[in-house]
């Protein structure tokens, strides 16, 4: 099965692309973010908050998810997640599988907040990492990153169909969430990791409708053009 980009259609791996920007305008509060980053302890369990998804809300993908077809699978994430098996990779793969090999992550709880699907995430790192801080896994990877002051993002991954409806893509019935990886900068809005629950009014961000136009060409030269970006405002 393919990988849709953006702007494609028909049905195929729903990967929300690392297709994400940090406007100094519109997200002030970045270096707050990276300045909380770099406080971690790595003696104790890592645990953030994030937005996982949003309804009715244009991504920088092009894509639209209908609120009727996200609750749905919210409600079906939510018993993944009471079994144990809502975990995810440190970055996407091209695949609609889980590797445990890459494993970074577990989704410890989901809920809403208006149109927004919240998340709390805990990373998967080992013995060594917080005995010794030594890096063997990804969740150890995703840990040491973060706690020097990299910020990341949340990103879904999943399996369906996608309609043109207007300029946007509409997510179609057939959707299945599969999880939510990490990522460097999201193609949802706001998608980015906090260490405190009421924090995300914070890190909102707004699509405007030139962003979503530019991300859904050439996403391969945005990508690297934004990851440059992203390096140098944080750096400001």
């Amino acid at each position: 099965m393919k990988i849709l980009g953006p702007g494609d259609t028909g049905k195929g791996i729903l990967v929300e692309y690392d297709s994400g920007i940090i406007n100094p305008n519109e997200y002030r509060n970045s270096q707050v973010l990276k300045e909380s980053y770099g406080q971690l302890d790595y003696s104790k369990p890592f645990i953030f908050y994030a937005t996982l998804q949003k309804y009715g809300v244009p991504n920088r993908n092009g894509r639209v998810y209908p609120e009727k077809i996200l609750k749905r699978e919210a409600e079906r994430y939510k018993d993944m997640i009471n079994k144990g098996m809502s975990i995810s990779e440190l970055n996407h793969p091209e695949s609609s599988l889980i590797d445990l090999d890459r494993v970074a992550h577990l989704i410890t709880d989901v809920w809403w907040e208006d149109n927004v699907m919240m998340g709390k995430i805990k990373l998967l790192t080992t013995p060594g990492f917080h005995e010794r801080g030594i890096v063997s896994s990804k969740g150890d990877i995703a840990a040491n990153m973060m706690r020097q002051g990299v910020t990341m993002g949340v990103s879904s991954r999943g399996v369906g169909s996608l309609v043109k409806k207007g300029e946007q893509n509409e997510v179609q019935e057939d959707f299945e969430l599969i999880c939510f990886d990490l990522v460097s900068s999201p193609s949802t809005p706001g998608a980015y990791l906090y260490l405190n629950k009421e924090d995300r009014p914070k890190y909102e961000e707004k699509l405007t409708e030139h962003e979503n136009i530019q991300s859904t060409s050439n996403p391969l030269s945005k990508s690297v053009d934004l990851m440059k970006r992203l390096s140098d405002y944080l750096d400001k």
